[in-house]
């Protein structure tokens, strides 16, 4: 029996190798300029983007273009605009580095409403979220910096993931709750320091990380396996203003390609044809809220599976242990009355 019980700690040790090692933060590269994709890269000076000067941008709502900065809103009311590559990308594994600062008179809770970063398919149309379009198709990371949503728990401002194939709405009056993959807040408005985020995806992992507290490193915030983007898309960036207000200014956009390996089965795979989505995560379609407020859990995940598996192995092994023991205290009791 306690052989038995010894073999069943092995096979859960052996489900715990296969399961792997849960995800840790990605390297981010050190922007190497070998790497860096111009045509993709807004960096100073900007020669007038959208003129002829700087074929490869272009601007729209309230966006101004000066020497030190590209102002996508002003500190005013009811403003929007945005700033998009001409160039669509075709690289498989990327990482975007933005020098970004918002800032205002706004005080605590009364400024608004927040930046967004973009790759997707559409390009340069307006819409409600952040200035920018709805039911969007690729990938959106927003920097929402005021609470529309009364009861939430987060502390703002608030850096979330949206993967969207176009049947997904942004719902602004839960701040994005219900589409989110994942998110982290972060302290980055009205800093005297330099702000920076950086978005890298490279072979289905999407990985944002921060560096506001001037201390010259990142800090891991987003990281997500099985996402899927196609290539193809573009990028840019938009923010919006409603009844409060902030300054959104983009210094620089640096793209980097990654040279990565791709298993050989990917080279049969047209990209540009492929659907935005996120595998092996519930789909933020069963972020559904019931009337108190919490999320209606959608179908078991991997992770679920195995959770449940490795429960049912660990009560297993504990039932067996419990059965050797007492099995051994009947044997030694029945000698006694020989």
């Amino acid at each position: 029996m306690a052989a038995g019980a010894g073999g069943l700690v092995a096979a859960a040790a052996l489900l715990l190798a296969l399961a792997g090692p849960r995800p840790v933060p990605a390297e981010l590269t050190d922007g190497n300029s070998e790497h860096l994709k111009r045509e993709h890269s807004l960096m100073k000076p900007y020669q007038g983007a959208g003129s002829a000067a700087m074929p490869l941008w272009d601007f729209t709502g309230s966006t101004m273009v000066t020497s030190q900065y590209v102002r996508l809103t002003p500190d005013e009311r009811s403003r929007e605009g945005s700033i998009w590559n001409r160039v669509p990308c075709f690289l498989k594994d990327w990482e975007l580095h933005v020098h970004f600062k918002i800032h205002g008179a706004g005080k605590k809770n009364l400024h608004g409403d927040g930046l967004a970063l973009w790759y997707t398919q559409e390009r340069l149309t307006p819409g409600p979220v952040f200035g920018s379009k709805d039911n969007f198709h690729g990938l959106a990371i927003f920097l929402d910096t005021y609470p529309n949503d009364e009861a939430t728990e987060r502390v703002f401002p608030y850096i979330s993931a949206m993967v969207n194939n176009g049947s997904l709405s942004y719902d602004h009056s839960k701040d994005g709750r219900w589409t989110e993959l994942a998110g982290c807040s972060a302290d980055l408005r009205n800093q005297n320091h330099d702000t920076f985020l950086a978005v890298r995806y490279s072979r289905g992992r999407l990985t944002v990380m921060t560096d506001v507290e001037d201390k010259n490193e990142w800090k891991n915030c987003i990281d997500i396996a099985g996402v899927q983007l196609p290539t193809g898309y573009f990028f840019g960036a938009s923010a919006g203003t409603g009844d409060l207000s902030d300054n959104h200014d983009i210094i620089s956009m640096k793209l980097f390609q990654l040279m990565v390996e791709h298993p050989v089965e990917d080279e049969t795979v047209d990209w540009t044809k492929i659907e935005p989505r996120v595998s092996l995560l519930k789909s933020p379609k069963d972020n559904v809220d019931d009337p108190t407020g919490n999320f209606r859990s959608g179908p078991l995940t991997g992770w679920k599976v195995f959770l449940l598996l490795l429960c049912a192995l660990l009560g297993i092994i504990v039932c067996a242990v419990v059965g050797a023991v007492v099995f051994q205290k009947r044997q030694e009791r029945n000698k006694r009355f020989y």
